[in-house]
């Protein structure tokens, strides 16, 4: 009889990367993506807020949660795990209380939003904040934005040297639109009670803690099955992704471990 080899195809994890509401996936993600090793099937995904020259005059969060099912569904991914930070974390909770069975974990690297609902009078006040600066010129609006997400005493990164790249330009109109969407949006923390998958929250030493501390207090007490993570040494804008990359990796993966559902069951293709 002929001799068959058999080839062992490793399992796969599938996984979907959104980024905030500034810097595009393809740079957000540049240095966790190999980090992640060869294994895993990542699919980084702009936002649909940026997906024309303006941001949509009708837009809501299901923008964003229907743009994640069409990208699952033309990567062929069933069930996945979903890794968004800031403004794309924002609208992964959103997507996590509509469609729980497509998510096999949930990452969030420090959402800019997470329900209106029981806010703190401190997260309150950022939110105020917020909404005053969303009326400023876009050069001052944009330094009073990474002002207020970092810690009392925190200096903000120096501006890259040159002329702003050219999707900068989409950036203050795009942020302007996050904000009244988050303050206008209903999340169902019911549904997300119910959602029992891993959650991981991942959290800067030195963001604003009146924003995002509290958020994963809120988070904690909301998710049945939520691990924190604290990099004590990174902020909102220097994220551990972007720092980080293969610690942040090693956590995900530790993360991941607890999900089966996206994975592919490893399977033995016959070759003559």
């Amino acid at each position: 009889m002929p001799r068959v080899a058999c080839r062992l195809v490793i399992a796969a994890t599938h996984v979907i990367l959104l980024p905030g509401g500034v810097m595009p996936a393809e740079l957000a993600y540049a240095a966790l993506l190999p980090a992640l090793g060869d294994d895993v099937l990542a699919v980084a995904k702009e936002l649909e807020m940026y997906a024309g020259p303006a941001p949509p005059p009708d837009y809501t969060l299901g923008h964003e949660i229907d743009g994640i099912l069409r990208a699952a569904d033309d990567a062929g991914f069933e069930h996945f795990h979903l890794v968004r930070y800031s403004g794309g974390g924002a609208s992964s909770v959103a997507f996590a209380a509509e469609h729980p069975d497509r998510l096999a974990s949930l990452a969030l690297l420090e959402p800019a939003w997470m329900g209106n609902d029981a806010l703190s009078p401190e997260e309150q006040a950022v939110w105020s904040e917020f909404d005053e600066l969303a009326t400023l010129p876009p050069e001052q609006m944009m330094r009073a934005f990474v002002a207020n997400q970092l810690a009392p005493g925190v200096q903000p990164p120096p501006s890259p040297p040159g002329p702003p790249p050219p999707w900068m330009a989409t950036r203050p109109g795009g942020l302007r639109t996050f904000i009244t969407t988050f303050r206008t949006s209903k999340l169902d923390l019911d549904r997300l009670r119910s959602f029992e998958q891993p959650v991981l929250f991942v959290l800067g030493g030195k963001s604003n803690p009146d924003y995002y501390g509290r958020m994963a207090q809120r988070a904690s007490a909301i998710f049945p099955n939520l691990t924190l993570e604290v990099f004590n040494d990174r902020h909102h804008f220097d994220p551990p992704h972007r720092i980080e990359p293969d610690r942040t990796a090693a956590v995900l993966r530790a993360h991941w471990s607890r999900a089966d559902d996206g994975r592919i069951p490893a399977a033995r293709v016959r070759r003559p």
